[in-house]
């Protein structure tokens, strides 16, 4: 679970918070930043006053002034308030544009403060990816050296099979978080509708890969979020709820996620986020 509110972020973050909310309390950044419960207070209060002023200061102006990780709160927040005015969703396929009637479910998931904090870490922890090359034995007495991306399921997947169950939390964590961010804010990037072609087999994907539909994401990333769930180290990070709520509601948790690509990212994605692997 995220740590104290007046830790997570920054000295720019909490004097662009005081900011709009009040100029007057500017002077006593250093007493606030020191309340986690008066900056959630802000926070839940102004919500709606942040997002204002993210938008009217625009792409160049607000990367330079605050952290990815309080813009996604405060997008998140603004989701959240956007959709208890919804009484439903939308779901996007290839060809076409079906309501859900699950709106309440939405909010009353994203309303809980572990949950949109979490996915705050997570979105933000997408503005910085990683690539590495790890020698893996292939067989007995040969080893060849493999090319892993931390913004690719299945290189993280293999990876993973290559360590010791307790050093897999990490990993699960990241392919769960990955599956899901690639539906919530690139499902453009799944192929739910034309993988297959007129004899039913699997189109190739890029390099002869098979390209992974909406379903397959969405089992991989329940499946993951169970897997970390359930290690040791999500109890001590007091992660183990929230991925339990990740594996039950995946469906549900992409929804916010939709919701910010779709209406607030009014810069170009790949501004913000490095294009996800297309396998």
């Amino acid at each position: 679970m995220a740590g104290p509110l007046s830790t997570e972020f920054s000295n720019n973050d909490l004097l662009f918070l005081l900011e709009t909310v009040d100029p007057g309390l500017v002077s006593r950044i250093d007493t606030i930043k020191g309340d986690p419960l008066i900056v959630e207070g802000m926070l839940d209060h102004e919500a709606g006053k942040l997002f204002q002023r993210i938008m009217l200061i625009g792409e160049e102006g607000i990367m330079a002034r605050i952290t990815p990780r309080f813009l996604f709160e405060i997008l998140l927040r603004q989701a959240l308030r956007d959709l208890e005015t919804q009484s439903y969703t939308v779901e996007r396929t290839a060809t076409r544009k079906i309501p859900v009637f699950d709106a309440t479910d939405v909010v009353q998931l994203l309303g809980r403060k572990e949950v949109l904090r979490y996915l705050a870490d997570m979105l933000a922890s997408f503005t910085r990816t990683e690539s590495f090359t790890l020698p893996v034995r292939v067989r007995k007495g040969i080893w060849r050296k493999i090319r892993f991306s931390d913004m690719d399921v299945d290189s993280l997947a293999r990876l993973c099979e290559t360590v010791d169950e307790e050093q897999r939390f990490g990993f699960y964590k990241r392919i769960a978080d990955l599956c899901l961010f690639i539906l919530g804010m690139f499902p453009e990037y799944a192929t739910p509708d034309f993988r297959y072609s007129i004899d039913g087999r699997a189109r190739p994907g890029f390099f002869g890969r098979r390209r992974k539909s909406a379903e397959d994401y969405e089992e991989e990333g329940r499946r993951f979020y169970r897997l970390a769930g359930e290690h040791k180290d999500a109890r001590t990070l007091e992660l183990a709820e929230v991925f339990y709520q990740l594996n039950d509601k995946f469906n549900l948790a992409k929804k916010p996620l939709n919701h910010i690509s779709e209406n607030m990212l009014w810069f170009r994605k790949q501004r913000l986020f490095p294009s996800p692997s297309s396998g």
